[in-house]
């Protein structure tokens, strides 16, 4: 194995980044190790899922599965148990709690090897290598470039690009919220207002419980194409069984018709048997990635187009107690969720008027919205980013978007593969931006071992 570097810079500082960290700075016996955490969203380990203070906002997984380490299952779970002694392995905790958590594992690694790790407030706008010195340049947003024998992009999730209308317009107005997540986005949102929620996953049920934790007089209506809404998990919280595989399905066709029909035909029979399907979604996790990775490119669109509402809601499901929530919500009639598609929005006097066609109808229906709250998720192309940082290693050749753009294309090791396809030797990926690849890239399971396995590179331990 080469020489391990004596400097990494890692960009990012939500949870890949934070573990990536970490990891190297436990991890490395070279005591000229220096680590530089690039962190440019305000405090570390938080980004966008654990920034969030608000009571209603908790982990979508129970405490019991949230260990940042793999094979040390409880980890999570003695830290939560320190701060709120009720906590079982099924609860379902506070976000906050969680970034919390990341914050002290950097803390502590840090702590057992001081002068080796320095942590940076600000943005990368431009990575560049010099041949000449064998070290790359990071430009930050400030003025200031850090130099590094490795770069390790570790970037999160994006603010949600604004839905494909005619008129645009109304995107400029001060009633149009693009991205709930930004402080104090929802601050100025009246109860007495209606709300047209734009999107109906989990960011809409986040936002709806969070508008209505005061009482509302005004309405709230989401849209979606497809109309589909978060499933919460079993009650019980018991751990989850992986031994529920449909017997033919990587034996099977590679195509989404047919990984769709064998999970169908499987889960009507445990039905009968009196098997919850989420025991099936559960044995899928082992070899998501794998069946991803045997699709064809078409498959893969074919997928994304068709199927992967319905994945979405069956595979990240959300707490028990807040469904109960959202459903009272819906219940009560102060929640209405649509299948439709929107078709314009146009600002008037006081708010917005939505103009969408329900599903199965070919009138339109207009709703005039206090607010419009743009709840689709994440920006999922990376083509369509205007990120300074990405921009600027894509011109350049350094790094290149998997075939739909779903992320960056790496190899096994997860160097990042550069316009000509070759493995760089100096820049690495974690994170939200494998799921070209992978698939399975957005939770800690998966996530904290990409961090552990790239960290074992690094540090020469692998």
């Amino acid at each position: 194995m080469s020489e391990s570097p004596r400097s990494i810079v890692v960009i990012g500082g939500g949870f890949s980044g934070a573990m990536v960290t970490a990891h190297l700075l436990r991890r490395s016996h070279d005591p000229a190790l220096r680590v530089t955490l690039v962190n440019k969203s305000g405090p570390l380990a938080r980004g966008v899922a654990y920034g969030t203070r608000h009571s209603d906002h908790v982990l979508n997984v129970p405490a019991g599965r949230m260990s940042a380490f793999p094979g040390e299952e409880d980890h999570f779970l003695r830290f939560a148990q320190a701060r709120i002694p009720s906590t079982t392995g099924g609860a379902f905790v506070p976000r906050t709690l969680y970034g919390d958590y990341l914050g002290s594992i950097v803390e502590e690694a840090a702590q057992q090897v001081p002068g080796r790790f320095e942590a940076v407030s600000d943005e990368a706008r431009e990575v560049r290598w010099n041949a000449d010195t064998s070290r790359a340049r990071v430009t930050l947003a400030s003025g200031r470039v850090l130099e590094a024998e490795h770069v390790v992009l570790a970037l999160g999730n994006y603010t949600p690009s604004n839905p494909s209308l005619p008129d645009p317009s109304a995107f400029a107005s001060a009633r149009y919220v693009r991205d709930p997540w930004a402080p104090g986005a929802l601050a100025n949102v009246r109860p007495d207002e209606p709300v047209l929620l734009i999107g109906t996953g989990l960011t809409m049920l986040d936002v709806a419980l969070q508008v209505a934790s005061v009482a509302r007089s005004a309405p709230l209506v989401a849209i979606s194409r497809r109309g589909l809404t978060p499933l919460p998990h079993r009650d019980h919280g018991a751990p989850p069984s992986y031994g529920h595989l449909p017997p033919d399905l990587v034996a099977g066709e590679p195509s989404a018709v047919d990984y769709l029909r064998a999970v169908r035909r499987h889960t009507r029979q445990l039905a009968r048997a009196g098997i919850d399907w989420r025991e099936v979604v559960a044995s899928l996790r082992p070899v998501t990635s794998r069946l991803w990775q045997a699709l064809s490119t078409r498959e893969r669109a074919r997928f994304l187009r068709h199927l992967r509402p319905y994945w979405d809601v069956h595979r990240h499901r959300v707490a028990p107690e807040l469904w109960q929530r959202f459903h009272a919500l819906r219940e009560t009639g102060q929640l209405d969720v649509h299948a439709a598609r929107l078709l314009g929005l146009a600002e008037v006097s006081g708010g917005i008027d939505a103009t969408f066609r329900l599903r199965g109808r070919k009138e339109q229906a207009t709703f005039r919205a206090g607010w419009v709250i743009n709840c689709t998720g994440p920006e999922g192309d990376v083509r369509a980013l205007k990120d300074p940082l990405l921009s600027s290693l894509m011109a350049d050749g350094y790094v290149r978007a998997d075939a739909l753009g779903l992320g960056l294309d790496v190899d096994d090791s997860l160097s990042l593969l550069t316009r000509d396809g070759t493995p760089s030797p100096w820049l690495s990926l974690v994170g939200p931006l494998l799921k070209g690849t992978w698939w399975e890239a957005t939770a800690v399971p998966e996530l904290r071992v990409h961090a552990s396995r790239l960290a074992a590179r690094l540090a020469g331990s692998a």
